[in-house]
């Protein structure tokens, strides 16, 4: 039998190697993949933080732009298609005056850059224009950057008629206030209609009550050193004796603006008969749109009813010794600077009462112009009589009640002079000031930008 050879083959040698070779292979290239995803991460988180920084530099822009462009007054006679420039220069005014060189508007309208952080390289810049569809809105672009990254932020401003903080007042004086009697100064829908607003700076009792005392309304004394004193039973906004004092009497509150009256706008309106020394006025009369000439003096006789307006010249001292029924406006051309009441003065010694103009076409043109009643800067009055009611603002420079008042008042009253406002007997001052003109005729004097925040949104330039 022959022998069985077992062949045996020989060892592969090295798999192993190839094997571990493939692993390295592997693992380098997954270690490569890594390295790439973590550096992609990284780019991508620092695109994304200056995208964000972008867009918080844009937000800053925006705050910085509202701030200043909510400062901005320009005159209400500027043509509209004149705001934009009167805008930019009113800013470069403010800007030059306050003293701030790192914010700079140009005269296009276009923001320079403004560094907030040069270590991350966060600026902004911006661009106001007018809409070239409305005059009366003005868009602000803010673009912010930061590294590469850019977010620009658009809003919108409306250019309004600016409403003066003097008429959140219902009673407002710069002398101050006097009641001999027991005053009742009332609100018809809600306690701040009757609001008090005495500056009183060169007086230490800024009002003084020697009566009973009924308000419904705050008492504001801007002097700081300046106090109320009050003779008798004291009730203000339902509180009662010092809590009444101690919770509605504030003294060192911000003077408001004392505005002065655009008394010559009226003129286009006073077409109507000349009121001069041979007028005879011994009787009753109805004066429309009239004029009553400087120095004349008149003292009217007899009732008096004014339809549209009564311009009134300077100086002059006008008396009413009868009822006047008022159905327009009364309008003096005084100097609110330098009142001078020995010679400008309107006393009215009977019944007074307010009402709108006539029906009658004539009046049509200027029957927009409410929500004022006697516009009389520099000149004194007096009320004699029975004080009924009262449509809008009195703007007078002096102001004595001295006859019976039970009167509902639509309007401020408003004294510019230093000297006592005075209010004597058992006066009853109704305020309904709820649905009052925001902008009163003859105080129509600005313009300001008002921010509207639904207008916010995020563009691409």
């Amino acid at each position: 039998m022959m022998p069985i050879k077992k062949i045996v083959w020989p060892k592969r040698g090295g798999s192993a190697l190839i094997i571990s070779m493939i692993f390295v292979v592997m693992f380098s290239a997954l270690a490569v993949s890594l390295t790439t995803m973590s550096d992609s991460n990284v780019q991508i988180a620092g695109n994304q933080r200056n995208v964000n920084g972008a867009f918080v530099s844009a937000e800053s822009g925006l705050e910085v732009m509202r701030y200043w462009l909510s400062r901005v007054l320009i005159a209400s006679s500027t043509a509209p298609s004149d705001y934009l420039s009167a805008i930019v220069d009113t800013l470069q005014g403010d800007l030059a005056a306050n003293e701030i060189s790192n914010f700079t508007v140009n005269d296009d309208g276009s923001i320079s850059a403004v560094t907030l952080d040069s270590a991350t390289g966060r600026i902004f810049e911006g661009q106001i224009q007018a809409d070239p569809n409305n005059p009366n809105v003005l868009y602000a672009y803010i673009t912010g950057r930061c590294g590469q990254a850019t977010r620009t932020i658009r809003v919108q401003f409306n250019i309004e008629p600016y409403e003066f903080p003097i008429f959140n007042f219902g009673l407002a004086t710069k002398g101050p206030l006097n009641f001999p009697g027991n005053p009742t100064i009332a609100a018809v829908n809600s306690a701040w209609e009757a609001d008090m607003f005495v500056e009183s700076a060169n007086n230490a009792v800024a009002v003084n009550v020697l009566g009973n005392t009924n308000f419904d309304g705050d008492v504001n004394i801007g002097n700081p050193d300046a106090d109320a004193a009050f003779g008798g039973d004291v009730l203000i906004a339902g509180d009662h004796g010092q809590a009444a004092i101690d919770n509605h009497v504030f003294t060192g509150v911000d003077t408001p603006e004392f505005p002065e009256p655009d008394v010559g706008h009226f003129r286009q309106y006073a077409t109507g008969a000349l009121i001069d020394s041979s007028t005879d006025l011994s009787k009753g009369i109805t004066l429309t749109n009239a004029v009553i000439k400087g120095g004349t003096n008149p003292v009217f006789g007899g009732s008096v009813t004014v339809q549209g307006i009564l311009l009134i010249e300077s100086p002059n001292k006008v008396t009413f010794t009868q009822n006047m029924a008022l159905k327009g406006i009364i309008v003096a051309e005084g100097d609110v600077h330098n009142p001078e009441p020995g010679t400008n003065r309107i006393d009215f010694c009977g019944n007074f009462g307010t009402g709108p103009y006539p029906n009658d076409p004539q009046f049509d043109p200027m029957r927009h112009e409410i929500g004022s009643s006697v516009i009389a800067p520099g000149f004194a009055t007096a009320f004699g009589g029975n004080f009924s009611t009262l449509e809008g603002v009195m703007a007078v420079s002096g102001v004595h009640f001295y006859g019976n008042a039970s009167a509902l008042i639509k309007g401020t009253i408003i004294n510019y002079s230093d000297s006592h406002t005075v209010v004597e007997g058992n006066v009853t001052m109704n305020f309904d000031r709820a649905g009052s003109t925001k902008i009163p005729a003859g105080f129509d004097l600005y313009r300001e930008l008002d921010y509207n925040p639904c207008s916010y949104s995020e563009v691409r330039l």
